[in-house]
């Protein structure tokens, strides 16, 4: 592989290419499945979960009954169960220190002030077939802890399979319905509501180009998180990495089927050689699991140099990945200049498999270059906050003047006496 100067901005532009862009006719193709589903509902959710995912499928294998942990754990390899226990202990630890209390004051004039959070009445989670286990813990665990009521599952079973890990852990945390069903199909019956599956005030998960495309869709009908879809990753490297563990974590990803962006930048010349003469000396056709991985880093990886820290970090800031890697010796002078990410992994000890799985942390983080104003998934996300405003009869009447001034400079008499009125003039 090359190595690439970072000031060679031309040869980066498809590592900057963010925002959301799928196909013209993906995006078509969408629009007609949320329009039929809403028209529809269950017939139509059924029709395309035939055409896609199961040919047998009919609306009796739509909702799946959650069985008891206990009931669900035998049914899987009991190292497997003992992971997800432990992912959920993780997840519900990072995720229970991140309430917020209610902000409530009062000014000296007694006019009350207060910011409210309150739980969302019902949420969805979006959990694909690969890692669906996993995805229901991170996506269940904190809405339950943010108080939500109802929270349902949303996983595609192909040809009518049940996916016991995921049942189990859907048992494990909580959830309250579980529906075997994935796609554009899912999205749309969650967001309008159909006889056989109630609406939700929101949708969360990460899924495939289908499903993040209906979430865009959806936005103002139902509320969604980040986008999240194709895989990013970014490694900084420094001269004390190890080249193995670089090219380790782009083969990892290179297993992901929907890989678009991967990099690694350093400052150091001799890693970037070394992790390129690692990736062609690899017979990546004789590795389990790796036959298109070569294509695929050959195809979407890149290969960084930077002469200059600010050289290095405005890469970072610019390509803004879901996720990035910080294998490098200080890296809490590296944290401090990252302004765009999605999630961060620190040293040569804490691979993404890690956050894939066990860190607790959620691993829906947003994609297409979005990490530089969105955010990962977090307790926030299962919460709405609204502000209070409660005026004295002091605050009140010294601001009657000034309100009406501005009411009337924008042209808005109404407004002006609603101000004024209070106080006969």
């Amino acid at each position: 592989m090359n190595v690439v100067p970072a000031s060679a901005v031309a040869s980066l532009t498809e590592l900057y290419a963010g925002g959301w862009n799928p196909s013209p006719p993906i995006v078509e193709e969408v629009a007609r499945i949320l329009a039929d589903v809403a028209a529809r509902g269950d017939a139509a959710v059924v029709e395309y979960t035939r055409r896609f995912d199961d040919g047998g499928f009919d609306l009796t294998r739509l909702r799946r009954p959650i069985p008891t942990a206990a009931q669900s754990r035998s049914q899987i390899p009991s190292d497997v169960a003992q992971a997800l226990e432990v992912a959920k202990e993780r997840v519900a630890r990072f995720h229970e220190r991140q309430r917020q209390p209610d902000i409530a004051y009062v000014e000296e004039d007694g006019t009350r002030y207060a910011l409210a959070r309150r739980p969302l009445r019902s949420v969805a989670v979006y959990a694909p077939r690969a890692s669906a286990a996993v995805a229901i813990l991170m996506g269940v665990v904190p809405a339950k802890i943010a108080g939500v009521a109802r929270t349902i599952v949303l996983s595609p079973a192909p040809a009518g399979s049940q996916n016991v890990a995921a049942l189990f852990a859907a048992a494990l945390c909580g959830a309250d319905e579980f529906y075997a069903v994935g796609g554009a199909q899912a999205v749309a019956a969650a967001a309008f509501g159909t006889p056989s599956l109630a609406a939700v005030d929101k949708i969360v998960g990460r899924g495939g180009l289908w499903t993040t495309e209906a979430k865009r869709q959806l936005a103002g009908r139902c509320g969604t998180d980040a986008l999240s879809g194709p895989v990013e990753v970014l490694v900084v490297a420094d001269d004390g990495a190890s080249s193995e563990f670089v090219v380790g974590e782009l083969l990892a990803q290179a297993e992901c089927p929907d890989v678009t962006r991967l990099a690694v930048i350093s400052e150091s010349r001799p890693l970037l050689e070394a992790v390129a003469q690692l990736i062609d000396t690899l017979d990546l056709a004789t590795l389990d699991g790796m036959r298109g991985a070569g294509e695929a880093i050959a195809t979407h990886c890149k290969l960084i140099e930077a002469t200059t820290r600010e050289e290095l970090f405005e890469v970072v800031n610019r390509f803004a990945p879901a996720y990035l890697c910080l294998q490098v010796r200080d890296a809490t002078a590296y944290l401090e200049r990252v302004h765009a990410a999605g999630t961060v992994f620190v040293g040569d000890m804490t691979p993404l498999v890690s956050g894939e799985y066990l860190a607790g942390i959620s691993r829906v983080a947003p994609t297409a270059g979005t990490a530089r104003f969105a955010s990962s998934l977090s307790l926030a996300d299962f919460t709405k906050t609204f502000s209070v405003v409660e005026n004295s009869v002091e605050r009140a009447a010294n601001d009657a003047a000034l309100l009406a001034a501005l009411a009337e400079f924008d042209d808005l008499p109404h407004h002006a006496e609603t101000a004024r009125m209070r106080f006969g003039n």
